[in-house]
């Protein structure tokens, strides 16, 4: 099997896809814009081959890398990045080299407009906000005469809360539309929750060969704006809830061949249209492992390898690594720099270093949503996460 693995060096832990499709026997060819002779140990250990190209928006050199391994080691069967950034371009790459083994071209925009998405939505009978264009001053005023303030406007297309503003009054909405940058928005109504995601591994069949629970912070949003800490865990355990409307977006999108990030609110408001206090609503997919370290999370959480599962899904169509059933929460807080914290680096360790699993700084990419600085631990539960939360986070 031959696998083209597009940027296999970010996120920096990407190259463990890699070495559990190796260590497989599969031929796996790294593309990415990092010189070789830079790139980590392990991401070199972990691929058959590796070929740079210093522009990866430029589709032409992607495409002449790709032909390249095509003419040396035959047809190509994968083409993936797990990135959500480059989506799109694994589509039509995929398309252009006759690669059925992942989404194409013609079918990419389910996954990646915030509008088409509703309509699949809808198809699975997973209720979802309300949502309008903002195509003008006049269509934007009639979709809030209709669900009222708050609202708010993200870009159709779009990762994460950039460029994502929270309106909340006539003047907000006039000075979205002088500053908004010259892009396609929706507006949808405000739900107050707490976010949740559906994390799961989807074979061929549409169906989940694992599936996981994470708890993330109300706005990342805020976070990015107003410089906060962001936190959040992984559970061992799925909420039923939870895990029947993934399964039912999962079917209603025809997600196949994929590692998925499905967003959900949890209402702590009852919302019309959406249901009562504890239920769960819609809010975007993301056809990609969810960010930063989560998926090393979820091993910590599930006491598993996702990895390898992935990996499993790959070569094999089904998962053969067992469920041990050791259920953990594991819980990530970060910090930022030049904050006054109550508690000390040193005081993090004392209480809490026999149960880190994670703990470094971060690339200055991933700072502005995650901060400078990172814990992550495991611990027995959910209750026992939120006080890690407390500990590392609170500030004077």
């Amino acid at each position: 099997m031959n696998f083209v693995f597009i940027s296999p060096q970010f996120p920096h832990t990407y190259w463990n896809f890699c070495d559990r499709l190796k260590r497989r026997g599969v031929n796996v060819l790294g593309i990415g814009d990092t010189p070789y002779d830079q790139l980590d140990e392990n991401v070199k250990r972990s691929l058959t081959e590796y070929y740079w190209v210093d522009n990866m928006e430029d589709y032409d050199k992607m495409l002449r890398a790709v032909g390249f391994f095509t003419f040396k080691y035959g047809k190509i069967d994968w083409i993936e990045s797990n990135n959500e950034y480059w989506l799109k371009q694994d589509a039509k790459l995929r398309t252009d080299f006759h690669v059925t083994t992942g989404v194409q071209a013609s079918d990419i925009e389910r996954y990646k407009s915030k509008a088409e998405m509703k309509t699949w939505y809808a198809a699975g009978k997973v209720p979802t906000a309300r949502q309008g264009k903002a195509e003008s001053f006049e269509a934007a005023e009639r979709f809030i005469k209709e669900v009222g303030y708050p609202v708010i406007a993200k870009p159709e297309v779009g990762v994460g809360a950039t460029y994502t503003w929270k309106l909340e009054n006539d003047g907000d909405l006039a000075r979205f539309f002088r500053e908004k940058p010259d892009v396609p928005y929706v507006l949808e109504e405000f739900v107050t929750g707490d976010i949740y995601s559906y994390d799961a591994i989807i074979n061929d069949s549409c169906e989940p060969v694992f599936e996981s629970m994470t708890c993330w912070p109300p706005s990342i949003m805020d976070i990015v704006e107003k410089q906060l800490d962001l936190a959040y865990y992984v559970s061992g355990e799925v909420d039923a809830k939870l895990r029947d409307l993934g399964r039912r977006t999962v079917k209603a999108f025809d997600v196949h061949n994929r590692f998925v990030h499905l967003e959900f609110f949890r209402l702590t408001k009852a919302r019309k249209g959406l249901g009562k206090v504890g239920d769960f609503a819609g809010l975007e997919v993301n056809m990609r492992p969810a960010g930063g370290y989560t998926p090393d999370m979820m091993n910590f959480a599930h006491s598993t390898d996702v990895y390898e599962i992935w990996a499993e899904m790959v070569t094999d169509g089904k998962r053969t690594l067992p469920d041990l059933k050791q259920e953990y929460s594991c819980v990530y807080a970060g910090r930022r720099d030049g904050v006054s914290y109550v508690h000390s680096h040193e005081e993090i360790r004392e209480k809490y270093g026999q149960f880190m699993v994670m703990e470094e700084p971060l690339p200055p990419m991933m700072v502005p949503q995650m901060g400078n600085y990172m814990y992550t631990a495991r611990l027995k539960d959910e209750e026992e996460a939120r006080a890690f939360i407390r500990f590392v986070t609170e500030r004077k």
